[in-house]
């Protein structure tokens, strides 16, 4: 692989000196997880939750956080005019990580002037960069705002489904390089990321996470994946441990992109199988970019030495849709 050095970061509103990482950085066995049960995390559910916050019809969650002035200040993000695919190609080789490939059917010479594709995807899962809608997840028999689960059907859901975000995202991206912080290339499969490293990530860069961005978080599981080959990532892998909801919970994030499915797995939480989907989607209201590609942009943000960026993101209009597939771009 590449010299990793390519992964240091710097802020956005300090100048920091470029840290190499050492060429065989170790990472210490992560410590015990604290494991919460099913009280404790119906009562964090309670903390974090926004239902009714922005009415009882609300069906866009944190994106209310995303005023128009917020959009004209992103815009201003703008300088270099550079931007990043945070998408990774849609996969179709079978891997223990994509057991069900995306497939393209080529239609070649069709009255005798085109050439057509008829896709083939089941893009929620661990394998494809992809949107998940407010119709995602539910908890106890209730979705965001406590609309019932059943307003989801076979034939679609009736509320907070993929059209409603045809307007899009666009809002400034705050890239937390955990790996980087760490001195790390990757988190290991095992490792879990809490609301102190998100403190200690602030304190290291400057940069301070505000009302309305989209947090884009790295764990390094592509160059995990690419260093030691694929593995059964829905039985293990890095990411966010619930304490993380609270935080982004009292900075009003709107919006959560990662490099993998957000939750650390498995679960610290007794019965609660994603427990960062539930506290985010459901009591939220925050919908989530999963499986997404950041190591471009980690890249282009050592470059330019800055981490943060307009993030742009609109999702295909898919009435009654729980998601779809994605190109997020990072414009620096």
């Amino acid at each position: 692989m590449r010299h990793w050095t390519a992964l240091i970061l710097l802020g956005t509103t300090v100048s920091l000196p470029v840290i190499a990482l050492p060429a065989l950085a170790q990472q210490s066995p992560a410590p015990a997880r604290e494991i919460l049960t099913k009280a404790q995390f119906d009562t964090l559910f309670k903390q974090v939750s926004n239902w009714g916050r922005w009415g009882k019809n609300d069906q866009l969650g944190t994106l209310n956080l995303i005023t128009p002035a917020l959009k004209k200040a992103a815009a201003a993000q703008v300088r270099e005019g550079v931007s990043v695919s945070l998408a990774r190609d849609l996969n179709t080789e079978k891997a223990i990580d994509n057991p069900d490939p995306f497939q393209d059917k080529m239609s070649v010479g069709v009255g005798e002037e085109f050439n057509m594709d008829t896709y083939t995807v089941n893009f929620h899962g661990f394998a494809f960069s992809h949107f998940d809608s407010l119709a995602h997840t539910y908890y106890e028999g209730k979705l965001y705002n406590g609309y019932p689960a059943s307003d989801i059907s076979k034939n679609g859901g009736t509320v907070l489904d993929a059209a409603q975000y045809k307007d899009g995202i666009f809002t400034r991206g705050v890239l937390v390089d955990i790996p980087w912080l760490r001195g790390l290339p990757y988190l290991e499969k095992d490792a879990y990321i809490t609301a102190h490293d998100l403190d200690l990530w602030e304190a290291k860069t400057g940069v301070h996470i505000k009302s309305g961005d989209a947090v884009v978080i790295r764990t390094g599981r592509w160059a995990l994946r690419e260093a030691k080959g694929p593995w059964d990532i829905s039985s293990a892998s890095a990411g966010l441990d619930p304490s993380v909801a609270l935080w982004l919970h009292k900075r009003d994030v709107a919006f959560l992109v990662s490099d993998a499915a957000h939750d650390a797995i498995p679960s610290a939480v007794k019965d609660v199988v994603f427990p960062i989907h539930v506290l985010t989607i459901v009591a939220m209201g925050m919908a989530l970019a999963d499986q997404c590609n950041l190591e471009d942009v980690a890249r282009e943000s050592l470059k330019l030495k800055r981490q943060t960026f307009l993030l742009t993101l609109a999702p295909v209009r898919i009435k009654g849709g729980t998601g779809a597939l994605i190109n997020p771009i990072a414009t620096f």
